[in-house]
């Protein structure tokens, strides 16, 4: 990498890590607030993803506000084990993905600090509130419609997302045959169609004649559209094969080609969902027209902390140089904002259509996950999934 594209991330990291301290300081209950000025509120699944750029820093000041992120949630669990969407509230409930973030991010914490009991009541719960998240009384979990970090996105029954963090914090806990159980009902073909031979046969998240995971899937309905962050954590956890990986990879950067040609994108960085749902295709919403604009939110945007992990993806491929293109595009892509007199905005997402920063500056998840791709690049190794690669490939792990 040339002397000036290090310059430019290095100054990016540096301006990360001082968004990340700057949102150590909220006002709700001396929480870390989740954007430099347009969140206040400490938003659980922004927080929790934010551990894995806090633990690459090893910044004993963003470590121990995890912790007290951590141990607030334990305090503010539900009865049946429920982590809520806001830290500091224990009536903000309803989200799909805060639980099992929540069990992921103590397995990390716990490898951070070297406390194997950190929290232990507080997980049995979770873990307990988890396996009742199975319609089946399988091992796939189910959500409802807008519950995780996709407000405006709906994903049915069983999403990528939610079960490769389950994948995830099975693994990073140690929970081999759970794990296992996941990756296995995973790999199952989605059903396309009723038909005797579906009879008994419990449906997965693999595509016919596609390198990637379906987006969800539930019972005789699936979306074939590709999930950017959903797929990037499948790859990162092993649950991806390398084989399968490499085409996924290979997939996506020719969609990105495909996608500037028709003037669908700019710049080289992935939307966080393609191809983007159009009026009058079968899944579009009449909300959309508001909210969720082709190129738009969740609907095609570009979110610097999934590109983050698109880029962690790749080394884990060991594609470094295509991962060091791409970090350098996201150091770029970082700078956006919407206050001119930042030099760095870590704007939450990008319009995909005219690259203009679309969210709130200084967001936590954009500056810690930057932070976490230059750490993976770096090492030419990704932190915490290494291990579950590993520990998923058969070595001792667990």
């Amino acid at each position: 990498m040339e002397i000036e594209n290090r310059q430019i991330i290095q100054q990016a990291k540096k301006a990360a890590l001082e968004v990340l301290l700057h949102n150590t300081h909220g006002p709700f209950d001396g929480l870390p607030r989740t954007a430099g000025w347009g969140y206040p509120e400490p938003y659980t699944r922004d927080l929790l993803l934010s551990i894995l750029g806090v633990a690459v820093t090893g910044n004993k000041v963003l470590v121990d506000s995890m912790k007290l992120i951590l141990e607030t949630l334990a305090e503010n669990q539900t009865k049946n084990g429920h982590i809520s969407s806001l830290v500091h509230s224990k009536n903000d409930l309803g989200a799909s993905d805060t639980t099992p973030l929540f069990l992921f991010a103590i397995g990390v914490y716990r490898k951070l600090t070297n406390e194997p009991d950190f929290l232990e009541k507080a997980v049995e719960k979770a873990m307990v509130w988890m396996e009742y998240q199975s319609p089946s009384d399988g091992y796939l979990i189910a959500q409802q419609p807008t519950s995780d970090w996709r407000d405006e996105q709906w994903i049915y029954g069983y999403g990528l997302y939610v079960n490769t963090l389950s994948y995830s914090y099975l693994a990073v806990l140690g929970h081999k045959d759970r794990a296992q159980g996941v990756r296995n009902e995973m790999d199952h073909l989605t059903l396309k169609e009723k038909s005797m031979d579906h009879f008994n046969l419990h449906e997965g998240l693999k595509i016919n004649n596609k390198p990637y995971y379906a987006c969800w899937s539930y019972k005789n309905f699936s979306s074939n559209r590709f999930d950017l962050l959903g797929n990037s954590l499948a790859i990162l956890a092993g649950i991806s094969t390398a084989e399968d990986a490499e085409k996924t990879i290979q997939w996506v950067e020719d969609q990105l080609s495909d996608l500037r040609e028709n003037d669908q994108l700019r710049g080289d960085l992935p939307p966080n969902f393609f191809p983007y749902i159009l009026p009058g295709d079968d899944d579009w919403l009449q909300r959309y027209e508001r909210y969720n604009m082709p190129g738009n939110y969740h609907n095609g945007g570009v979110w610097p902390f999934i590109c983050a992990f698109y880029v962690a993806a790749l080394v884990a491929n060991q594609k470094y140089a295509l991962a060091e293109e791409k970090l350098l595009a996201l150091a770029q892509l970082n700078r956006r904002a919407n206050n001119e007199k930042l030099k760095f905005g870590f704007n939450e997402w990008i319009g995909a259509l005219d690259g203009k920063p679309m969210g709130q500056d200084w967001q936590s998840w954009s500056a810690a996950l930057f932070l976490y791709a230059v750490a993976c690049v770096e090492q030419k190794r990704t932190p915490f999934f290494d291990e579950i690669r590993e520990a998923g490939q058969g070595q001792d792990y667990w």
